[in-house]
């Protein structure tokens, strides 16, 4: 991802049952605009990883992204919350990227897709590869729930917030598991 207009980014933090959330933000067409969502990663907390990828990095805030901050970490608590995406700035993806990352957030809450179908659906059956790469490195993780995207055969995939983390995230939208880990599913989405 490269720099916002003006090369200043700031972040704030947000306490979450999973350890610190991280909203990475700039002034972008003066107005402020998400540039990047951290979670935290087993072992090691967002603020962690926002020091030591972005040593310039300012912790400042405003009302829109105390907004989103706040809807973030109610999030991560359980709270049935959908983002517009508006606030986050997805022109910094590529448009393979953008598309898939579009088609992620139109998964509603309590669903899941697999990589394979969002492929389809983008009308690219054999990008199943490239979507899992599109959504592991999803900058907007939350605001864009890329958790809600498994693999065909029901298990979890990858996370950027870790596997406990993302499994966790699909109970409490009410996503059953099996007794091998796999998601039990009579529906998928697209």
């Amino acid at each position: 991802m490269n720099a916002p207009d003006n090369g200043t980014l700031f972040f704030s933090l947000r306490k979450t049952p999973f350890g610190p959330a991280a909203v990475m933000w700039a002034i972008h067409q003066e107005r402020p605009r998400i540039y990047r969502v951290l979670l935290t990663k087993p072992g090691t907390p967002a603020d962690r990883i926002v020091r030591s990828s972005f040593p310039d990095v300012k912790r400042s805030s405003c009302h829109e992204i105390d907004i989103v901050s706040d809807k973030i970490a109610a999030f991560l608590s359980g709270d049935d919350i959908r983002f517009s995406l508006d606030i986050a700035l997805l022109d910094l993806c590529s448009p393979f990227q953008q598309k898939v990352l579009r088609a992620e957030h139109g998964i509603p809450r309590g669903r899941v897709s697999t990589y394979q179908r969002i492929a389809i659906h983008l009308r690219n059956r054999n990008a199943s590869r490239a979507v899992g790469t599109a959504l592991a490195t999803n900058p907007f993780p939350i605001i864009i729930p890329c958790h809600r995207a498994i693999r065909s055969d029901g298990t979890l995939g990858g996370y950027q917030g870790g596997l406990n983390m993302k499994r966790t995230l699909l109970e409490m939208e009410g996503v059953v598991f099996d007794d091998l880990g796999r998601i039990v599913v009579d529906k998928l989405f697209y």
